[in-house]
């Protein structure tokens, strides 16, 4: 069997042992099932389907939730497994440093995918078949969230990655998790305002959507919603989308290069490094 495979077993095997999945499951679908039935209170009034309101409350719920779930997950992937002296054992067996990442960032991956997959799609059904409320394209825009959603913990696992190969501690790990998670999740839309109100607002037509997509999350909220007239006219983005000309394709081929790029350079840090 492939040893990129069998690590990536083990990899969720101890997930499932340590009640990660069981956790990130509750918690995501706990949330998305209170956002789903609070949240849909008003859709009679207003014409939108539920599903729609779903879509769009739970794209504004994971841009804060799953890049924490996604950092704190694998932060410590490999320092962590070096100080606890297991890397080192890994390392005597007939698989390369490359493998080893790549078996590793796998069964993460994996594994929140599976959390997000199934927290999120029970109450989007739920949602969904409530009174007949969905329709072919909030299926569409929900099916998009749930592949978009995974791409998006893939992205802050690679970035986990990245750390973990680059310092020398858990503690460090954890503390510059912790500021990747503040620096595109709060802190960079923040500091778009203030350029935004410094500038009057005259960056905007110029160069302010490409400042979004040097953002992952912007990125992800861009996609899931814009891509979809009943979900961008729910959102309040439909003003936004005509002045942002960016394709579906090009948004997700942006957040897919936001994964490669950080594991790219996990695998040449951890295979240069000396452990």
């Amino acid at each position: 069997m492939n040893p990129t495979l069998v690590i990536a077993g083990k990899e969720i095997r101890d997930a499932l042992r340590n009640r990660w999945v069981v956790s990130a499951t509750l918690l995501l679908a706990g949330l998305a099932f209170a956002l789903a039935f609070l949240g849909s209170a008003p859709t009679g009034e207003l014409g939108v389907k539920p599903l729609a309101v779903t879509v769009v409350s739970l794209a504004s719920l994971t841009i804060f939730l799953l890049p924490l779930i996604a950092l704190m997950l694998s932060y410590d992937a490999l320092v962590g497994e070096a100080e606890r002296g297991t890397l080192l054992l890994l390392f005597t067996y007939p698989v390369t440093k490359t493998q080893i990442l790549l078996g590793k960032f796998t069964g993460h991956v994996t594994v929140l995918a599976i959390a997000t997959v199934v927290g999120y799609g029970a109450a989007g059904a739920a949602a969904g078949l409530n009174a007949g409320g969905a329709d072919p394209q909030s299926w569409k825009a929900f099916a998009a969230l749930l592949g978009s959603s995974a791409l998006l913990g893939g992205v802050f696992i690679a970035l986990a990655y990245l750390i973990s190969a680059l310092v020398r501690e858990r503690g460090t790990a954890a503390g510059a998790a912790i500021g990747v998670w503040l620096l595109f999740v709060v802190l960079y839309d923040m500091g778009l305002l203030g350029l935004l109100a410094a500038t009057k607002g005259q960056i905007h037509e110029k160069i302010f959507p490409w400042l979004l997509l040097a953002n992952p999350a912007d990125v992800y909220r861009l996609f899931n919603l814009t891509t979809f007239d009943n979900v961008r006219a729910f959102s309040g983005l439909a003003g936004l989308s005509g002045q942002i000309s960016f394709s579906p394709a090009l948004l997700l081929g942006v957040l897919t290069a936001w994964m490669v790029v950080p594991l790219i350079l996990a695998v040449a840090v951890f295979k240069r490094r000396e452990w």
